[in-house]
């Protein structure tokens, strides 16, 4: 006959076989939470270090030149000043500067988004002639240096009579080539069944792409909207190449001709400094604006 364990001497045993894994969960535990405040602590200081620049140059555009010139690099401006920033709007071009970004940041970002995604759904979705052929140029434009297309696009608008005005600041820019590959790729990703009711409906190619497919692609404008604001207004080596006149001067070339001394005497940093913190406002502000549209949108899933 066998022994019966009581249940006392089940427990007993259990708790003999539980014990010592405790202690080596614990030590587990204390091991991953330090992996995790030493990631933590290392990404904290890479960031007080990206940041950190910014942080001068904001703190910079409220001193004065002597202090400015004394402590560069401080973070505390004594004593307080807005002259900079008084100097700016009061007794400069500033205004005409920012003005200009404004109109031309606004029609390049509206007509990218509409053109990119009318490009993008022709090429993912219109069965043409050429259709990869056109593809291939698209992509072999997106390999070629910016620089090496000024000289011929200088010579372009000068041919077509629009140098040195809004439209000739505006037109070359109206379409980007990763744009509309960002938009091609988005639209093969919607499943083609999503367009074949509007179709028997009797929608046209237009009417299917303007109120079916365009509004799924709501994740990818977002992101063509945020490139292209920020893309034509950090623009600086197309509108050297495109307009001469003082009055339509743009925020990055104007800020560019301030940074060089043309436009100033002396180091002038505070000015400098107080014009670049304007302009990294408005991306600022854009890119927080549509992040977590980004980030939290699930349109185009659509699964077949």
């Amino acid at each position: 006959m066998t022994a019966t364990a009581s249940p006392q001497t089940t427990v007993l045993a259990e708790q003999r076989l539980a014990g010592p894994a405790r202690p080596a969960k614990h030590r587990l535990s204390r091991k991953a939470l330090g992996w995790q405040i030493g990631l933590y602590a290392l990404l904290i200081v890479l960031a007080l270090i990206y940041i950190y620049p910014f942080l001068v140059q904001v703190a910079t555009s409220f001193k004065t030149d002597a202090a400015a010139a004394a402590d560069p690099i401080s973070l505390t401006p004594q004593p307080f000043t807005w002259a900079a920033y008084e100097r700016l709007f009061l007794n400069s071009d500033f205004p005409v500067w920012f003005g200009n970004s404004v109109v031309v940041t606004v029609f390049v970002t509206a007509g990218r988004v509409f053109f990119n995604s009318l490009a993008g759904y022709a090429l993912a979705r219109l069965q043409f002639r050429g259709r990869g052929l056109v593809f291939a140029g698209l992509v072999a434009v997106m390999a070629v240096p910016t620089v090496v297309l000024l000289i011929p696009k200088f010579l372009v608008i000068n041919q077509l009579g629009i140098y040195d005005s809004y439209a000739g600041m505006i037109l070359p820019l109206l379409v980007d080539a990763a744009g509309v590959f960002i938009m091609k790729n988005f639209f093969e990703s919607i499943p083609p069944s999503v367009e074949e009711q509007a179709r028997i409906d009797g929608a046209g190619t237009f009417r299917i792409f303007w109120s079916v497919v365009l509004p799924m692609a709501r994740p990818a404008l977002i992101t063509i909207v945020i490139l292209s604001f920020q893309g034509s207004w950090n623009e600086l080596s197309h509108f050297v190449i495109s307009t001469q006149s003082p009055e339509l001067t743009t925020l990055t070339k104007g800020v560019a001709s301030l940074a060089s001394g043309q436009l100033s005497q002396g180091s002038q940093f505070p000015l400098k400094l107080a014009a670049a913190a304007i302009m990294t406002i408005p991306v600022a502000v854009v890119f927080f604006i549509f992040q977590r549209r980004i980030m939290n949108s699930s349109e185009g899933a659509v699964k077949e």
